[in-house]
């Protein structure tokens, strides 16, 4: 299973390189994660990635 974000699920997205001669090659743009530890609904210590625009907007309780 691929890296997502915890909160906002953000995943890498895929798609092509274009060169001037509209060649096409695959390319991915990753999603910038962090692994967090943070605490869930239950007081539990998890492990988490989120990413790095939701770490800094939402208001995680940090383990």
């Amino acid at each position: 299973m691929g890296k997502s974000c915890y909160i906002t699920g953000k995943k890498n997205l895929s798609g092509n390189n274009r060169s001037f001669a509209l060649n096409a090659t695959k390319r991915k743009w990753k999603a910038n994660l962090q692994k967090v530890r943070i605490l869930d609904e239950n007081g539990e210590k998890k492990t988490v990635h989120v990413s790095a625009r939701a770490l800094k907007k939402s208001k995680l309780t940090r383990a």
